[in-house]
């Protein structure tokens, strides 16, 4: 799989990246795995100057919920689970 350069990377990317990154780790992972993954292949295109260096982490768990909206990655718990959704076990994101 080739990794995306993105030189600009911005919030609406991170759904995507994501999607990626979860299905280099063979389609789902635990929240650190997928966090620790991102900072070796992309936090080098984070710099101090940009917030998205501050927010990375909390701008990956938006693009979690993006993917969810998407039906493209199962819901994180029982709670989200109330129209029959397949949801992933407790602290692992798992694309559809």
């Amino acid at each position: 799989m080739m990794n995306v350069v993105f030189n600009d990377m911005t919030r609406k990317d991170l759904p995507n990246i994501l999607y990626q990154l979860l299905q280099k780790l063979g389609g789902k992972a635990s929240m650190m795995t997928i966090f620790r993954e991102f900072w070796k292949v992309y936090g080098n295109q984070l710099s101090p100057a940009d917030d998205m260096f501050y927010t990375w982490n909390y701008d990956i768990r938006w693009a979690a919920t993006q993917l969810r909206q998407q039906k493209r990655m199962k819901g994180a718990s029982t709670k989200e689970n109330t129209h029959g959704a397949p949801v992933s076990p407790k602290g692992i994101w798992e694309i559809i």
